[in-house]
């Protein structure tokens, strides 16, 4: 019993690990497999290994494999286009649906200063230019996580990372992108480090957020209706 559990983790490991690696799959293809391999264990195993499980519209139908592909399509033009801001940098992930969807993080966002919120001129011109994107692609949700470093302790940086991620939406709002579309605005505090806290390039590194497009159920609908683009 426990060499067949283990047998059936490792199979379904492997393919995720096949998925996630091709980089030279594009995410239409990426949409197809993931649309068609949607079953519970492998959908688990590749929204844990992304840490992505809170990005996701929910979502009470299949979806299919042609269905994935467009949505990968989809995904592939939005991740295209942010990616010509200069400061961004863009991720193609796996949502809780897996599916495509698309992070975006920006160099000048790592530059909030310690125990602050307030976002400086840089962030503010990218966020400009990353909401224009939103606009047109305004049948991706957004998801925006806050982040902080390790200085201090949950009781400040659990709200610093809340208004930093707040400040973001904020700001993209203000420049047009709909509240409606903003689905999700979180802190993490310090919980989800990506750099060394033990260093202040580290610690800078870690003081960011993370902005998520992920497909909407009206796109999933879409797809499954063979009406998006």
């Amino acid at each position: 019993m426990k060499f067949n559990l283990f047998k059936s983790f490792a199979i379904v490991l492997c393919a995720a690990l096949v998925m996630s690696g091709c980089s030279t799959m594009n995410n239409t293809a990426k949409g197809s497999m993931i649309g068609a391999a949607g079953g519970a264990a492998l959908g688990l195993l590749v929204g844990h290994l992304a840490g992505n499980k809170a990005v996701g519209a929910a979502v009470g139908t299949a979806v299919g494999a042609g269905a994935g592909a467009v949505i990968g399509n989809r995904m592939d033009k939005a991740a295209a286009a942010a990616s010509e801001i200069e400061n961004a940098t863009v991720e193609t992930i796996t949502d809780a649906n897996n599916l495509t969807a698309v992070k975006v993080t920006f160099n000048s966002g790592v530059l909030f200063a310690t125990n602050k919120a307030e976002l400086n001129n840089a962030v503010k011109s990218d966020l400009s230019e990353f909401a224009k994107v939103l606009k047109n692609f305004s049948d991706a949700d957004v998801a925006i996580f806050g982040h902080t470093d390790s200085t201090g302790n949950d009781a400040i940086n659990n709200p610093l990372s809340v208004n930093r991620a707040s400040a973001v939406a904020s700001y993209l709002m203000a420049q047009g992108v709909p509240s409606s579309q903003i689905k999700s605005v979180e802190g993490y505090g310090s919980k989800q480090p990506v750099a060394d806290n033990s260093t202040s390039a580290g610690r800078q590194q870690n003081r960011r957020v993370e902005i998520y497009l992920y497909a909407s159920q009206a796109m999933i609908e879409a797809a499954n209706n063979g009406t998006l683009k």
